[in-house]
């Protein structure tokens, strides 16, 4: 199962492809601020029942070059055999879509990077058949943004930044310049302030960088209350619902915020699911299901734990 923070590291690539120009730069790789960026399918999957994906694989075009496929996985510690899938990938992926092929390990500790960076060897007797060598980027050569200006020059990478160091000392001083970067960000773009500030929510989760952020937050003024995109959903549902009633402002406003959550994670949302979400009124079931959209791995997972109620159980394909 793929956790938030697993996740997080590496649909930033694929949600904010400015971020590669800069990350490029760290790994000393020159790559043109100007390259398009295309998602591929991450199914390398040949003969079943043995199947294999790679967490992101992206389709780079720089405006001075040709093309290459740059597969990014993300890696919380060492997994014994791991590289002989980053093997598998990139020679699968050169020999399907006949172009050059780079591999980006992302990681958030010294000791998983340092194991990333390889070379890893297919071989014996003294000869190598096939050497893998992935770029990785960490802790250990990701920038410690922590001033609020540079954050703001690129949001992305100071979200990166704030994960890949989410535990290091540093990690408080990254999260205020961030935080501050983004408050002012607010007047002008609300809608990329808001992504941002709910995708270090949710990928931070309980962690204690988490708490950290949410500590922080609690003593700005970009959200009152608890500090969250979920909770500025629910605030604008709650004001443009004044004329229909409180109740039905403040529902209006949950089913904004869980909405919300649901589109940030990448979670399909079905019409069925929609209608149920916009047509409760009672805030105390759906303020289950907020806390609920930042887990469940499918909508309907939203409704679980709903048992009273007839046909919440999801079915399951």
């Amino acid at each position: 199962m793929v956790t938030s923070a697993h996740e997080g590291m590496h649909r930033i690539f694929q949600e904010r492809p400015e971020i590669l120009a800069p990350v490029f730069g760290v790994l000393g790789v020159p790559l043109s601020a100007k390259a398009t960026v295309d998602a591929v399918t991450t199914d390398v999957t040949e003969a079943r029942p043995l199947e294999r994906r790679v967490d992101t694989v992206l389709r780079i075009g720089p405006s001075d070059g040709e093309d290459f496929l740059l597969a990014i996985e993300s890696q919380s510690g060492k997994v014994p055999g791991k590289e002989a899938s980053w093997t598998y990938y990139v020679a699968y992926l050169q020999a399907k879509y006949r172009l050059p092929v780079l591999l980006l390990v992302v990681c958030q500790d010294s000791a998983t990077a340092k194991w990333a960076a390889g070379p890893f060897d297919c071989g014996t007797r003294g000869w190598t058949a096939l050497r893998t060598y992935p770029l990785v980027a960490g802790p250990d050569n990701l920038p410690v943004i922590t001033d609020a200006r540079t954050a703001a020059k690129n949001l992305a990478l100071g979200v990166l930044s704030a994960l890949a160091h989410a535990r290091s000392p540093d990690c408080e001083a990254i999260l205020k310049a961030i935080t501050t970067a983004l408050q002012e960000l607010q007047e002008s773009d609300p809608e990329t302030a808001g992504y941002f500030f709910e995708f270090l929510e949710i990928n931070l989760g309980s962690t204690p960088a988490g708490e950290k952020l949410r500590e922080i937050m609690s003593f700005v003024s970009y959200f009152p209350g608890r500090g969250t995109v979920r909770e500025t959903a629910y605030l604008e549902g709650k004001a443009e619902g004044k004329a229909e009633g409180k109740a039905e402002g403040e529902a209006k406003g949950e089913a904004k915020g869980i909405l919300f959550v649901l589109e940030v994670r990448g979670i399909p949302v079905s019409d069925t699911v929609r209608e149920r979400i916009t047509a409760c009124t009672d805030l105390d079931r759906m303020d289950a299901w907020l806390e609920r959209s930042r887990t469940v791995e499918r909508a309907e997972d939203l409704f679980v734990e709903d048992p009273e109620i007839p046909g919440t159980s999801p079915e399951r394909a």
